[in-house]
């Protein structure tokens, strides 16, 4: 059973329009992909999101963005508590802090979180060159201090107490997968599994994902969220995101890995289960004729169980 989730948030990025991207991906056949699969699946509509974005000594669009996560937290909470898993569609990655969060506090901290995205995303104010709050999702996940003082100390303070930081993400249950632009600061705090692009092309899609599931049995996690960036897929394939890298995945690595990850998770003695998934920064605005859209659609069918034969 799965309850869709949109969140049409992008103010904390370099670049507008992934607001658009949970119309892009409904538009693209989302329900009735899954519902092919014999899924239920409720679409939740959109959470209120705020367009105000008032100047500020602080963080940069903090106020609009804690008004957003609130909502989706309380959202996502709600569908897991009734035993479904939550699929939340963005927008830009900053929103993984409300379902990741909420999951975190139904299952009391026993969690592991699967990081699908070209960046490594574990900034923190004091150590950020661009001040977006979308490269810093993990690092207020995790409960990591600002480094900052004054107003921005306060509202970063404010942002991880909206997070319920009793239960904080355990880095060594996070798994990052087909990185390649992290930052100097960032490289330090990769305390759990961090798969790149250069282990993949060295070692192949087979091998890297059987590490995932390693990693995932080692940390003793029993439930799964998993966070898919479109920007893990090359932008020549996937150009509808405003924070694409060169080198990605091609169409055939994301669906052998999608594939990959539902046979582990199917597998008998499987000691985790998947309860919840992000599919975010798809931006119509870079995108032609809504291709990453449909790319994000179809590598979410083949995470659920869809097969060639």
């Amino acid at each position: 059973m799965i309850d869709v989730i949109g969140a049409p948030f992008d103010l904390c990025g370099k670049r507008l329009g992934s607001r658009l991207g949970p119309a892009a991906i409904r538009l693209a056949g989302l329900v009735e992909e899954l519902e092919s699969l014999n899924f239920s699946v409720a679409d939740k509509g959109d959470i209120r999101v705020s367009t105000e974005d008032p100047e500020s000594a602080g963080l940069r669009s903090f106020r609009p963005l804690l008004s957003c996560v609130t909502e989706l937290r309380l959202s996502a909470l709600e569908t897991l508590k009734n035993g479904r898993i939550p699929v939340v569609l963005g927008g830009e990655h900053t929103l993984a802090v409300g379902g990741v969060s909420a999951a975190l506090e139904c299952f009391e901290g026993d969690l592991g979180l699967l990081w699908i995205d070209a960046h490594a995303d574990i900034n923190s104010p004091g150590t950020t060159s661009s001040g977006n709050l979308h490269g810093m999702p993990l690092a207020a996940l995790a409960g990591m201090p600002s480094g900052e003082s004054g107003q921005v100390d306060e509202e970063w303070n404010e942002l991880l107490t909206t997070l319920g930081q009793a239960r904080p993400l355990d880095l060594g249950a996070t798994v990052w997968y087909g990185l390649r632009d992290v930052d100097p600061a960032e490289r330090a705090r990769l305390t759990g599994c961090a798969i790149t692009m250069h282990d993949i092309d060295r070692r192949g899609i087979e091998t890297t994902v059987s590490q995932i599931d390693e990693c995932l049995r080692q940390s003793g996690v029993r439930q799964l969220w998993i966070s898919f960036d479109v920007d893990v897929l090359d932008p020549m394939l996937a150009p509808g995101t405003g924070t694409g890298v060169r080198g990605g995945l091609t169409y055939r690595e994301a669906h052998l890995m999608a594939e990959l990850i539902h046979e582990a998770l199917d597998a008998r003695g499987c000691p985790y289960r998947l309860v919840g998934v992000d599919l975010v920064e798809t931006n119509p605005l870079f995108d032609t004729q809504n291709q990453t859209a449909k790319m994000a659609v179809e590598w979410i069918a083949s995470l659920f169980g869809k097969t060639i034969l």
